[in-house]
Protein backbone atom coordinates (compact mmCIF):
# COMPACT_ATOMS: atom_id res chain seq x y z
CA UNK A 1 0.00 0.00 0.00
CA UNK A 2 1.36 3.36 -0.93
CA UNK A 3 1.54 6.67 1.17
CA UNK A 4 -1.48 7.85 -1.27
CA UNK A 5 -3.81 4.49 -0.75
CA UNK A 6 -3.15 5.08 3.20
CA UNK A 7 -3.47 8.83 3.07
CA UNK A 8 -7.13 8.37 1.33
CA UNK A 9 -7.58 5.50 4.36
CA UNK A 10 -6.64 7.44 7.31
CA UNK A 11 -9.47 10.64 5.76
CA UNK A 12 -12.42 7.82 5.16
CA UNK A 13 -11.28 6.45 8.70
CA UNK A 14 -11.45 10.03 10.14
CA UNK A 15 -14.66 10.91 8.19
CA UNK A 16 -16.11 7.62 9.39
CA UNK A 17 -15.38 8.43 13.10
CA UNK A 18 -17.02 12.12 12.49
CA UNK A 19 -20.25 11.27 11.28
CA UNK A 20 -21.04 8.15 13.80
CA UNK A 21 -20.28 10.99 16.25
CA UNK A 22 -22.45 13.57 15.08
CA UNK A 23 -25.07 10.59 13.88
CA UNK A 24 -24.72 9.76 18.27
CA UNK A 25 -25.03 13.52 19.17
CA UNK A 26 -27.73 14.93 16.90
CA UNK A 27 -30.34 15.18 19.40
CA UNK A 28 -28.07 17.68 20.93
CA UNK A 29 -26.24 19.81 18.40
CA UNK A 30 -28.90 22.49 18.54
CA UNK A 31 -28.10 23.06 22.27
CA UNK A 32 -24.46 22.51 21.85
CA UNK A 33 -24.76 25.07 18.98
CA UNK A 34 -26.51 28.08 21.05
CA UNK A 35 -23.82 27.54 23.79
CA UNK A 36 -21.33 27.46 21.61
CA UNK A 37 -22.34 30.98 20.13
CA UNK A 38 -23.42 32.56 23.91
CA UNK A 39 -19.58 31.05 24.59
CA UNK A 40 -18.11 33.35 21.71
CA UNK A 41 -20.09 36.27 22.39
CA UNK A 42 -19.47 36.82 25.74
CA UNK A 43 -16.07 35.35 25.87
CA UNK A 44 -14.58 38.55 26.90
CA UNK A 45 -17.04 38.85 29.74
CA UNK A 46 -15.37 36.01 31.11
CA UNK A 47 -11.82 36.53 30.67
CA UNK A 48 -12.62 39.78 32.46
CA UNK A 49 -14.68 37.42 35.36
CA UNK A 50 -11.54 35.26 35.50
CA UNK A 51 -9.22 38.32 35.60
CA UNK A 52 -11.18 39.38 38.56
CA UNK A 53 -11.10 36.54 40.55
CA UNK A 54 -7.42 35.13 40.23
CA UNK A 55 -7.72 33.15 37.74
CA UNK A 56 -10.39 30.50 38.69
CA UNK A 57 -11.55 28.88 35.46
CA UNK A 58 -14.42 27.34 37.07
CA UNK A 59 -15.83 29.97 39.29
CA UNK A 60 -14.95 32.80 36.52
CA UNK A 61 -17.21 29.75 34.34
CA UNK A 62 -20.08 29.30 36.77
CA UNK A 63 -20.40 33.09 37.71
CA UNK A 64 -20.69 34.36 33.73
CA UNK A 65 -23.08 31.09 32.99
CA UNK A 66 -25.65 32.29 36.05
CA UNK A 67 -25.74 35.78 34.57
CA UNK A 68 -26.28 34.73 31.34
CA UNK A 69 -28.93 32.66 32.56
CA UNK A 70 -30.41 35.35 34.23
CA UNK A 71 -30.15 37.98 31.58
CA UNK A 72 -31.39 35.46 29.06
CA UNK A 73 -34.06 32.94 30.90
CA UNK A 74 -35.81 35.91 33.28
CA UNK A 75 -37.33 38.17 30.32
CA UNK A 76 -38.87 34.34 28.96
CA UNK A 77 -39.80 33.03 32.58
CA UNK A 78 -41.73 36.28 33.02
CA UNK A 79 -43.64 35.82 30.33
CA UNK A 80 -44.56 32.17 31.09
CA UNK A 81 -45.22 33.30 34.32
CA UNK A 82 -47.92 35.69 32.50
CA UNK A 83 -49.33 33.50 30.52
CA UNK A 84 -49.33 30.46 32.97
CA UNK A 85 -52.19 33.03 34.79
CA UNK A 86 -53.77 33.20 31.20
CA UNK A 87 -53.42 29.44 30.73
CA UNK A 88 -56.39 27.75 31.85
CA UNK A 89 -59.33 30.30 30.60
CA UNK A 90 -56.91 30.71 27.12
CA UNK A 91 -56.95 27.07 26.51
CA UNK A 92 -60.28 26.05 27.35
CA UNK A 93 -61.02 28.86 24.70
CA UNK A 94 -58.97 27.09 22.07
CA UNK A 95 -60.36 23.99 22.71
CA UNK A 96 -64.22 25.40 22.87
CA UNK A 97 -63.08 27.36 19.33
CA UNK A 98 -61.50 24.16 18.02
CA UNK A 99 -64.25 21.72 18.51
CA UNK A 100 -67.21 23.49 17.59
CA UNK A 101 -65.85 25.94 15.32
CA UNK A 102 -64.80 29.71 15.77
CA UNK A 103 -67.52 32.25 13.95
CA UNK A 104 -66.23 35.06 12.16
CA UNK A 105 -66.08 38.48 13.43
CA UNK A 106 -69.04 40.44 11.80
CA UNK A 107 -66.04 43.56 11.02
CA UNK A 108 -64.55 41.05 8.54
CA UNK A 109 -66.93 41.61 5.71
CA UNK A 110 -66.29 45.04 6.28
CA UNK A 111 -62.64 45.47 5.64
CA UNK A 112 -61.89 46.74 1.80
CA UNK A 113 -60.78 44.62 -0.90
CA UNK A 114 -59.80 41.64 0.45
CA UNK A 115 -62.50 41.42 3.34
CA UNK A 116 -64.81 38.96 1.03
CA UNK A 117 -61.73 36.61 0.87
CA UNK A 118 -60.57 36.47 4.13
CA UNK A 119 -64.29 36.09 5.51
CA UNK A 120 -64.58 32.65 3.01
CA UNK A 121 -61.70 31.49 4.04
CA UNK A 122 -62.46 31.74 7.60
CA UNK A 123 -65.78 30.59 7.41
CA UNK A 124 -64.51 26.84 5.40
CA UNK A 125 -61.36 26.35 7.87
CA UNK A 126 -61.54 28.42 11.25
CA UNK A 127 -65.34 28.25 11.16
CA UNK A 128 -66.00 24.45 11.26
CA UNK A 129 -65.50 21.75 14.04
CA UNK A 130 -61.62 21.07 14.57
CA UNK A 131 -60.82 23.75 11.94
CA UNK A 132 -57.78 25.27 14.07
CA UNK A 133 -56.02 21.76 14.32
CA UNK A 134 -56.59 20.96 10.78
CA UNK A 135 -55.07 24.53 10.21
CA UNK A 136 -51.91 24.20 12.67
CA UNK A 137 -51.41 20.53 10.70
CA UNK A 138 -51.29 22.03 6.99
CA UNK A 139 -54.14 19.73 6.40
CA UNK A 140 -53.19 16.96 7.95
CA UNK A 141 -54.52 15.03 10.48
CA UNK A 142 -54.16 16.51 13.78
CA UNK A 143 -55.32 16.45 17.55
CA UNK A 144 -58.83 17.01 18.33
CA UNK A 145 -57.72 18.85 21.42
CA UNK A 146 -61.57 18.03 22.94
CA UNK A 147 -61.10 19.29 26.65
CA UNK A 148 -58.93 22.64 27.84
CA UNK A 149 -56.69 19.97 30.20
CA UNK A 150 -55.06 18.72 26.55
CA UNK A 151 -54.56 21.74 25.32
CA UNK A 152 -52.51 22.74 28.53
CA UNK A 153 -50.84 18.81 28.55
CA UNK A 154 -49.65 19.38 24.97
CA UNK A 155 -48.17 22.72 25.45
CA UNK A 156 -46.96 21.81 28.85
CA UNK A 157 -45.04 18.71 26.98
CA UNK A 158 -43.78 21.52 24.58
CA UNK A 159 -42.75 23.92 27.13
CA UNK A 160 -40.80 21.09 29.07
CA UNK A 161 -39.44 19.90 25.97
CA UNK A 162 -37.47 23.04 25.51
CA UNK A 163 -36.73 23.83 29.29
CA UNK A 164 -34.92 20.70 28.47
CA UNK A 165 -32.80 22.21 25.77
CA UNK A 166 -31.91 24.95 27.12
CA UNK A 167 -30.70 23.45 30.41
CA UNK A 168 -28.78 21.54 28.52
CA UNK A 169 -27.14 24.34 26.63
CA UNK A 170 -26.27 26.56 29.49
CA UNK A 171 -24.78 23.19 31.15
CA UNK A 172 -22.86 23.00 27.73
CA UNK A 173 -21.92 26.83 28.20
CA UNK A 174 -20.63 26.22 31.69
CA UNK A 175 -17.98 23.68 30.32
CA UNK A 176 -17.36 25.40 27.21
CA UNK A 177 -16.20 28.31 29.47
CA UNK A 178 -14.04 25.81 31.94
CA UNK A 179 -12.89 24.54 28.90
CA UNK A 180 -12.38 27.25 26.38
CA UNK A 181 -8.70 27.50 26.41
CA UNK A 182 -7.94 23.87 25.94
CA UNK A 183 -10.63 23.60 23.30
CA UNK A 184 -9.21 26.97 21.64
CA UNK A 185 -5.97 25.47 21.50
CA UNK A 186 -6.51 22.33 19.67
CA UNK A 187 -9.10 24.37 17.39
CA UNK A 188 -6.48 26.27 16.23
CA UNK A 189 -3.76 23.30 15.43
CA UNK A 190 -6.23 21.44 13.37
CA UNK A 191 -7.39 24.59 11.74
CA UNK A 192 -3.56 25.42 10.70
CA UNK A 193 -3.00 21.98 9.76
CA UNK A 194 -6.18 21.98 7.68
CA UNK A 195 -6.00 25.28 5.84
CA UNK A 196 -2.59 26.78 6.71
CA UNK A 197 -1.66 29.27 9.08
CA UNK A 198 -1.92 32.32 7.24
CA UNK A 199 -5.75 31.18 5.97
CA UNK A 200 -6.28 30.50 9.52
CA UNK A 201 -5.22 33.27 10.88
CA UNK A 202 -7.47 35.51 8.69
CA UNK A 203 -10.67 33.45 9.02
CA UNK A 204 -10.63 32.66 12.55
CA UNK A 205 -10.73 36.03 13.66
CA UNK A 206 -13.93 36.66 11.57
CA UNK A 207 -15.87 34.30 13.14
CA UNK A 208 -16.58 35.86 16.96
CA UNK A 209 -16.66 38.87 15.54
CA UNK A 210 -19.51 38.19 13.19
CA UNK A 211 -21.10 36.31 16.03
CA UNK A 212 -20.63 38.98 19.02
CA UNK A 213 -21.62 42.06 16.19
CA UNK A 214 -24.75 39.80 15.31
CA UNK A 215 -25.63 39.07 19.05
CA UNK A 216 -25.57 42.88 20.13
CA UNK A 217 -27.19 43.72 17.02
CA UNK A 218 -30.22 41.27 17.01
CA UNK A 219 -30.41 40.21 20.32
CA UNK A 220 -29.13 43.53 22.26
CA UNK A 221 -31.03 45.49 20.51
CA UNK A 222 -34.35 43.61 20.03
CA UNK A 223 -35.06 43.09 24.18
CA UNK A 224 -34.10 46.78 23.79
CA UNK A 225 -37.47 47.49 21.54
CA UNK A 226 -39.61 44.56 23.96
CA UNK A 227 -38.68 46.58 26.77
CA UNK A 228 -39.18 50.38 25.01
CA UNK A 229 -42.90 48.93 23.34
CA UNK A 230 -43.80 47.21 26.89
CA UNK A 231 -43.58 50.85 28.36
CA UNK A 232 -45.62 51.77 26.11
CA UNK A 233 -48.20 48.89 26.19
CA UNK A 234 -48.47 49.50 29.67
CA UNK A 235 -49.24 53.35 29.44
CA UNK A 236 -51.56 52.06 26.57
CA UNK A 237 -53.62 49.92 28.87
CA UNK A 238 -52.90 46.74 26.83
CA UNK A 239 -54.00 43.13 29.01
CA UNK A 240 -50.97 41.41 29.87
CA UNK A 241 -48.60 44.04 28.73
CA UNK A 242 -45.73 41.39 30.30
CA UNK A 243 -46.25 39.03 27.98
CA UNK A 244 -46.65 40.75 25.07
CA UNK A 245 -43.63 43.02 25.57
CA UNK A 246 -41.90 39.46 26.15
CA UNK A 247 -43.32 38.38 22.65
CA UNK A 248 -42.43 41.35 20.92
CA UNK A 249 -38.40 41.30 22.21
CA UNK A 250 -38.16 37.62 21.09
CA UNK A 251 -39.88 38.93 17.66
CA UNK A 252 -37.86 41.93 17.23
CA UNK A 253 -35.09 39.66 17.01
CA UNK A 254 -35.79 38.43 13.76
CA UNK A 255 -35.79 41.29 11.06
CA UNK A 256 -39.53 42.09 10.35
CA UNK A 257 -40.69 40.73 13.77
CA UNK A 258 -41.14 43.48 15.62
CA UNK A 259 -44.25 44.96 13.20
CA UNK A 260 -45.63 41.63 13.65
CA UNK A 261 -46.18 42.03 17.42
CA UNK A 262 -46.49 45.52 17.83
CA UNK A 263 -48.99 45.18 14.90
CA UNK A 264 -51.39 42.56 16.42
CA UNK A 265 -51.21 44.63 19.99
CA UNK A 266 -52.41 47.95 18.11
CA UNK A 267 -55.14 45.35 16.50
CA UNK A 268 -56.58 44.36 19.61
CA UNK A 269 -56.69 47.76 21.00
CA UNK A 270 -58.55 49.11 18.29
CA UNK A 271 -60.70 45.97 17.88
CA UNK A 272 -61.73 46.54 21.43
CA UNK A 273 -62.90 50.28 20.20
CA UNK A 274 -59.49 51.89 21.54
CA UNK A 275 -58.65 53.60 18.46
CA UNK A 276 -56.29 56.34 20.17
CA UNK A 277 -54.30 53.44 21.63
CA UNK A 278 -54.35 51.55 19.11
CA UNK A 279 -52.71 54.68 17.23
CA UNK A 280 -50.28 56.05 19.52
CA UNK A 281 -49.02 51.96 19.85
CA UNK A 282 -48.46 51.65 15.89
CA UNK A 283 -46.58 55.50 15.83
CA UNK A 284 -44.14 54.77 18.34
CA UNK A 285 -43.62 51.04 17.05
CA UNK A 286 -42.96 52.55 13.57
CA UNK A 287 -40.37 55.09 15.20
CA UNK A 288 -38.30 52.56 17.37
CA UNK A 289 -38.34 50.39 14.50
CA UNK A 290 -36.89 53.15 12.05
CA UNK A 291 -34.01 53.75 14.76
CA UNK A 292 -33.45 50.34 15.16
CA UNK A 293 -33.52 49.05 11.58
CA UNK A 294 -31.49 52.32 9.83
CA UNK A 295 -29.04 53.41 12.52
CA UNK A 296 -28.40 51.04 15.78
CA UNK A 297 -28.35 47.86 13.81
CA UNK A 298 -26.68 48.48 10.90
CA UNK A 299 -23.78 50.45 13.03
CA UNK A 300 -23.04 47.49 15.43
CA UNK A 301 -23.09 44.21 13.26
CA UNK A 302 -21.69 46.72 9.88
CA UNK A 303 -19.12 48.30 11.49
CA UNK A 304 -17.84 44.95 13.73
CA UNK A 305 -17.97 43.12 10.15
CA UNK A 306 -17.13 45.36 7.37
CA UNK A 307 -20.29 44.32 5.59
CA UNK A 308 -23.00 46.45 3.83
CA UNK A 309 -26.27 45.77 6.02
CA UNK A 310 -27.59 44.32 2.63
CA UNK A 311 -25.14 41.46 2.74
CA UNK A 312 -26.02 40.95 6.38
CA UNK A 313 -29.96 41.19 6.11
CA UNK A 314 -29.53 38.34 3.04
CA UNK A 315 -27.28 36.55 5.65
CA UNK A 316 -30.11 36.74 8.43
CA UNK A 317 -32.81 36.26 6.37
CA UNK A 318 -31.46 33.37 4.23
CA UNK A 319 -30.16 31.55 7.71
CA UNK A 320 -33.34 31.85 9.18
CA UNK A 321 -35.06 30.40 6.14
CA UNK A 322 -32.74 27.32 5.96
CA UNK A 323 -31.91 26.46 9.43
CA UNK A 324 -34.47 28.36 11.52
CA UNK A 325 -33.98 30.38 14.85
CA UNK A 326 -29.96 29.50 14.87
CA UNK A 327 -30.06 30.64 11.21
CA UNK A 328 -29.91 34.37 12.37
CA UNK A 329 -26.25 33.57 13.78
CA UNK A 330 -25.11 31.12 11.14
CA UNK A 331 -26.43 32.83 8.51
CA UNK A 332 -23.84 36.02 8.81
CA UNK A 333 -21.24 34.08 9.65
CA UNK A 334 -21.46 32.24 6.51
CA UNK A 335 -21.97 35.79 4.60
CA UNK A 336 -18.76 36.93 6.50
CA UNK A 337 -16.09 33.71 5.41
CA UNK A 338 -17.62 34.30 2.31
CA UNK A 339 -16.58 37.83 1.59
CA UNK A 340 -13.62 37.19 3.38
CA UNK A 341 -12.86 34.44 0.44
CA UNK A 342 -14.04 37.05 -2.04
CA UNK A 343 -11.37 39.79 -0.99
CA UNK A 344 -8.72 36.86 -0.51
CA UNK A 345 -9.05 35.56 -4.07
CA UNK A 346 -9.36 39.00 -5.24
CA UNK A 347 -5.61 39.79 -3.59
CA UNK A 348 -4.59 36.72 -4.90
CA UNK A 349 -5.35 37.29 -8.42
CA UNK A 350 -3.60 40.66 -8.38
CA UNK A 351 -0.35 39.20 -6.75
CA UNK A 352 -0.40 36.57 -9.42
CA UNK A 353 -0.28 39.46 -11.88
Amino acid sequence: MNDTQRTWLSSLFSLAIIAFAVFITQRFILPLLWAAILAIASWPLFVRARRSLGGHDILAALAVTLLCAAALVTPLALGLMQAAHQAPALAAYIATANNEGLAAPDWLERLPVVGGAILEWWQTTLSQPHGLAHLFTDGGPGPHLHSASEVLRTFGSAVMHRMIDVAFAFLSLFFFYKDGPALLSQTEAIGRHLIGNTRWQLYSTKVPTAIRATVNGLVLVGLAEGLLLGIAYEFAGVPSAVLWAAATGVLAIIPFGAPLAFGVVAAVLFFHGHTAAAAGIIAFGAVVLFVADHFVRPTIIGNATKLPFLAVLLGILGGVEMLGLIGLFVGPVVITLFVTLWHEEKLFRRGGH
